[in-house]
């Protein structure tokens, strides 16, 4: 461990600091889950043969291609974030994000460019998926190094919060114009207004965080040999393989009960996609409540008793809790159903980001949180809700309900074997 020469910041400092990484990832995943909230309304427009959900199928395949450009971006923003610091990262993968969600915003339709539109769609959302990749790495590393120890479980849940938060905004901005706008005119054009949204908050942001201060763990850290990607899988090949195992059984979970929960709700259970952007939107306030509270509890008994509760009890309750809402008729039953699964996967979610910083030193922090991340995530999450989909268009739904569980259980086994990071934090500065 090296050597300490910069000293912590103040309680001033580093409440802006925080701040400052956290409203960067606000408005990084409200860019973000913009596309899951509107697919419902613009899918036709880039894919117009079809049904309902072919159409849906082809749009979650262009949701999962952004998923995979999240690695690279992991990758290269780790890398960078590593060697010129965590600010120059998080201002360059913010950048990425305003043109990406500017484009989809500008993007013609089928009926306008053919084949080109789904081409572009899929490029603007690469951009997107470079901008996310790189930015979780980032801001994770950031907010855990600038939390302080004693309270880096509480502060660095955060970093959900704020995740939750831009897809709150998100179907925020969707049930505004639920309301504000003809049904036409929002399958027509009205799609196209939260991601202009987006790019404006994300220029915001970029001004925002150039006045942002570099954390003392980059600093102290300068010295030191600085990340390569060999170096992160040859010296900590048991960490990144952890990092994948729990991030895999966690991400599927989440976008289970977040973004794919609003299809499923439409296309299985039978909603108005007005009720089910409602219940979406409730569920999803409360789940964002839980992170500090949870993120605070793990201070108190360490982060490994909240993913073993988390992955244990979602690999009891994944199938009979789908099996449930998939003929739920009261929206207060599919709301209790859905937000049960939440909060369940809130006690991962709460402490995902710090275990995976204080698992890592700081040379290859960035590197080590971003890219198996961001590997899992694409691999698990960027395919779930294709998967289900996929499930559902072959006549065997319950399959999806299973996959679920099993990927939980899996998670479960790798939290088992795992130190608990609280108590063997590579962290060192406080």
């Amino acid at each position: 461990m090296a050597e300490i020469g910069v000293t912590a910041p103040s309680l001033r400092a580093r409440m802006r600091a925080i701040f400052g990484g956290a409203a960067g990832n606000l408005v990084e995943w409200y860019d973000w889950y913009a596309y899951a909230a509107f697919t419902l309304y613009f899918a036709k427009s880039f894919f117009p043969q079809g049904d309902q959900t072919s159409q849906l199928l082809q749009t979650a395949g262009v949701f999962a291609v952004g998923f995979f450009a999240r690695p690279v971006g992991a990758w290269l923003m780790g890398l960078y974030a590593d060697h010129a610091g965590r600010r120059a990262a998080l201002t360059v993968s913010v950048s990425m994000m305003c043109f990406g969600s500017l484009l989809i915003a500008l993007c013609p339709t089928y009926t306008q460019i053919g084949a080109a539109a789904p081409f572009l769609l899929v490029a603007a959302r690469i951009l997107q998926g470079l901008s996310v990749g790189g930015e979780y790495g980032a801001s994770a590393t950031y907010m855990s190094e600038m939390a302080g120890a004693r309270h880096r479980g509480f502060w660095s849940s955060f970093q959900y919060v704020t995740l939750i938060g831009g897809q709150l905004i998100a179907l925020g901005v969707l049930i505004v114009l639920q309301n504000t706008m003809a049904p036409a005119d929002l399958d027509a054009w009205g799609w196209r207004i939260p991601f202009a949204i987006g790019a404006g908050l994300a220029v915001v942001v970029f001004l925002i965080r150039l006045g942002m201060v570099e954390s003392a763990s980059f600093e102290n850290a300068r010295g030191q040999e600085r990340a390569r990607t060999m170096l992160l899988f040859l010296r900590y090949p048991k960490e990144a393989l952890m990092v994948i195992g729990f991030t895999a059984g966690g991400t599927l979970a989440f976008y289970a009960y977040t973004t794919y929960m609003q299809k499923y709700l439409v296309n299985t259970t039978g909603f108005s996609r007005d009720a089910a952007s409602a219940i979406s939107a409730g569920t999803l306030v409360c789940f964002m409540l839980a992170q500090p509270l949870y993120g605070w509890l793990s201070d108190k008994i360490g982060r490994k008793p909240m993913l073993l509760a988390a992955f244990g009890l979602n690999a009891l309750i994944a199938y009979p809790l789908f099996t449930a809402l998939s003929t739920a008729k009261s929206e207060a039953l599919a709301f209790g159903l859905a937000l049960t699964g939440l909060l369940v996967n809130a006690l991962y979610t709460s402490v995902g980001t710090v275990v995976k910083a204080e698992l890592f030193p700081a040379n290859v922090r960035a590197l080590g949180v971003a890219l198996p991340y961001a590997l899992a995530t694409a691999t698990f999450g960027g395919t779930a809700e294709y998967v289900a989909l996929w499930f559902k268009k072959a006549g065997f739904e319950p399959g999806f309900y299973v996959y679920v569980s099993a990927m939980s259980a899996m998670a479960f086994a790798v939290a088992l074997f795992m130190r608990d990071t609280k108590h063997n934090s590579l962290i060192a500065e406080d």
